[in-house]
């Protein structure tokens, strides 16, 4: 069974409480009914800056079952090699690798990627399994 690694996004719309928290909310418990939902480094910063504590970030997720994850030197490797393709293409620096670093680690590992935003995942990372709402309306 494919593991789902969950992006930042997916987390933020359902704490801000966005136009997709409902899809968002929807996928959360449907995915975690049936497959294991992960996290790594990447995904735990960004969503940890709008919290206090380690303990409030947990807090706030308590509800779900998350498995964090390492990534490894492979996963980094492959996430400098689809930026270097991205700023060839002409992607802006604003951009940075956070996004990157959470697409390679889930075609590297095997995992899914549940997101909002979909398109830089599709492009640089062609092989990858991605439920967003484009995709799993």
């Amino acid at each position: 069974m494919t593991s789902v690694l969950v992006d930042s996004n997916i987390f933020f719309d359902v704490m801000l409480g966005s136009d997709t928290a409902e899809w968002s909310a929807g996928k959360l418990v449907e995915l975690g009914g049936k497959r294991p939902l992960v996290v790594n480094p990447i995904i735990w910063s960004e969503i940890g800056a709008s919290f206090a504590s380690p303990e409030a970030l947990s807090r706030a997720l308590s509800g779900l079952v998350l498995e964090k994850l390492s990534l490894s030197f492979e996963v980094a490797f492959r996430a400098g090699q689809a930026h270097r393709a991205y700023r060839r293409a002409g992607g802006l620096r604003e951009r940075t690798l956070p996004d990157f670093l959470v697409g390679a680690h889930a075609e590297v590992e095997g995992h899914a990627v549940l997101t909002r935003d979909s398109r830089r995942y599709a492009t640089y990372f062609p092989s990858l399994e991605i439920i967003s709402p484009e995709t799993h309306p």
